[in-house]
């Protein structure tokens, strides 16, 4: 039809319409289409959600936009839009002047030009689709975690890392597969990369696979009271490498997970109580039934100490000087302060009330005796030993 017309000056007329046409839906128009579409499409998003899940995305949605301003996001849409209506005017244009052999020849450049501006668009969706979905991610296993006694910091933190690694990794193969990359070389490339890190990073690797199994074994939990093989303390943090404490000289401490899972863990915050046991020793000539009433009654007592199950004494053993008893009482909740407090007072109250009722708490002593027959010879040694002086053969006392 625009080669039907013969003279110039409808081609003036047409080519003046077609710009002005252009100029005015690119300028004014598209603009305001594109942020009516916008909020239409946020509006049905928001319907299509149900309360739940939209209140998990609405943190994320604002962290992409945060991210990427939504001005950028309608700069780049009305961009587009404009760069094609203007590619549409310029072909009814070449064509309105008998020129479309130009649109012929320029045809595949803007082929290929259009093909790369679809997979950037394309890499740029899903990326921010990744980013988004991540976030969202995140704020459901957060929620979960907080309705579930059963999920832990540690794995709640662990399985966000997984669950983001994964999609980003799944966006990113998408992304090569997009812009026409082997992935087959890549793979094998990959497998001796991962071959050559390994025999590299076994250890960190050791460490990484006993986070895992730590994570579902869960033998401590942050802020548990616990000791590692020769470290003591209270844990501060645990990741997929190291599990972080801090010990009661107010030190910290990394271990590494490795060691961790190949060592007797103890952990005295899990049961909300912890027993204590004390030896005292009396002496044997003390009557054992009076000194365990004392030291029970002694124990009933402290306010550090837990008054169910009641704490108890009994005679243990026959020690070197002394009868030993073995004091057992319980604290709750278990602390070390409470440790230490209690054994302090329960030494210093004891030691007092033994000794008001009389009762001895030995010190270690050695009693040296001799068999009679032993006695005697060396009596007659010494008896020898006094011969007189002048070798008569008499002792001392006259006696041959």
């Amino acid at each position: 039809m625009l080669s039907d017309i013969s003279t110039t000056e409808g081609r003036l007329a047409v080519t003046a319409a077609i710009a002005l046409g252009t100029l005015a839906v690119g300028w004014l128009l598209l603009p305001k289409a594109v942020r009516a579409g916008e909020r239409t499409a946020a509006s049905w998003i928001e319907r299509l959600l149900d309360e739940r899940t939209a209140e998990s995305t609405e943190g994320a949605i604002e962290t992409f936009r945060e991210g990427v301003p939504t001005s950028f996001i309608l700069r780049l849409s009305v961009g587009l839009l404009q760069l094609a209506l203007f590619a549409l005017a310029g072909v009814a244009v070449l064509t309105l002047w008998g020129r479309f052999e130009l649109v012929v020849a320029v045809l595949p450049v803007a082929e290929n030009a259009a093909r790369v501006g679809a997979q950037v668009v394309v890499t740029a969706v899903l990326l921010g689709g990744a980013y988004v979905v991540s976030d969202v991610v995140e704020t459901y296993v957060g929620e979960l975690s907080a309705d579930s006694d059963r999920i832990t910091a540690h794995q709640e933190q662990l399985l966000t890392r997984l669950a983001q690694v994964g999609l980003l990794v799944l966006a990113g193969i998408t992304v090569l597969g997009i812009w026409g990359v082997n992935l087959d070389g890549l793979l094998v490339g990959a497998g001796f990369l991962g071959i050559v890190l390994g025999m590299a990073a076994r250890q960190t690797l050791g460490s990484l696979i006993a986070g895992f199994v730590l994570m579902f074994a869960r033998p401590f939990e942050i802020g548990d009271w616990v000791e590692i093989g020769s470290e003591e303390g209270f844990v501060t943090d645990i990741t997929i490498i190291n599990t972080h404490m801090r010990n009661f000289d107010g030190e910290y401490v990394v271990v590494p997970n490795d060691l961790v899972a190949n060592q007797a863990i103890t952990n005295r915050s899990r049961e909300g109580r912890l027993r204590i046991h004390m030896e005292v020793g009396i002496g044997y000539d003390d009557d054992p039934d009076e000194a365990a009433e004392i030291a029970e009654d002694v124990l009933d007592g402290i306010d550090t100490i837990a008054n169910n199950p009641q704490p108890y004494a009994i005679p243990s053993g026959f020690g070197d000087s002394a009868i030993l008893l073995d004091l057992r009482f319980w604290i709750d909740p278990p602390t070390p302060q409470a440790r230490w407090r209690s054994k302090a007072i329960a030494v210093e109250r004891i030691q007092e009330r033994f000794a008001d009722a009389g009762i001895s708490i030995p010190y270690p002593q050695r009693t040296v005796s001799y068999p009679p027959e032993t006695a005697e010879a060396e009596e007659t040694v010494e008896r020898v030993e006094r011969i007189d002086e002048d070798g008569d053969g008499r002792s001392r006392d006259g006696s041959v």
